[in-house]
């Protein structure tokens, strides 16, 4: 049973971020519900996507709204990502690695399949940030943060940042 209400930011290293989350069985009043509760996350820490493991869920769900507005976020159930043709080396922030901003390679172009919340599966290409927000968020799902694919020069620039939130995580 999923309490919507307990809902908040997960930071790295939390458990349910490094785990490969679970497939939303049926989309009902609770996903919907959940689904608005992670909306109210993403933008009170001013963000343009979100999954459910960065909301304490470990479901295969994410959203996203490249233009930051209630209007546009799209949320994605159970979704394949197949990223494809170039790659590039762009900067990077994530909710739950706060503090950090590091460049990742990740493909320019990339294709999803998901569900959304009518229960209707849709197929679309994306490429540029749109393709860089699928991967990033379809990362969160498979269990991979950016710390996990984050140079090893990046990972020294930001090590006092990322020791802080490990040791952050042993206090609770």
């Amino acid at each position: 049973m999923i309490d919507v209400d307990k809902c908040k930011i997960t930071r790295y290293p939390a458990a349910v971020l490094r785990g490969r989350a679970a497939p939303v069985e049926k989309i009902d009043d609770t996903i919907r519900r959940l689904v608005e509760k992670m909306t109210d996350i993403m933008f009170e820490n001013k963000g343009m996507g979100l999954a459910a493991p960065q909301a304490g869920i470990g479901l295969r769900l994410f959203i996203i709204s490249l233009t930051a507005t209630r209007d546009n976020v799209r949320a994605y159930i159970n979704p394949t990502v197949t990223p494809h043709g170039d790659l590039e080396d762009k900067e990077e922030g994530c909710l739950s690695v706060p503090g950090i901003w590091a460049k990742i390679r990740r493909y320019k172009q990339a294709t999803v399949t998901a569900t959304d919340l009518d229960g209707k599966e849709f197929t679309e290409e994306a490429d540029g940030l749109y393709a860089r927000c699928l991967q990033h968020e379809y990362d969160h799902i498979e269990g991979t943060v950016i710390v996990n694919r984050m140079s090893q020069t990046a990972r020294i620039a930001h090590r006092r940042q990322l020791k802080k939130l490990l040791d952050g995580q042993e206090e609770k």
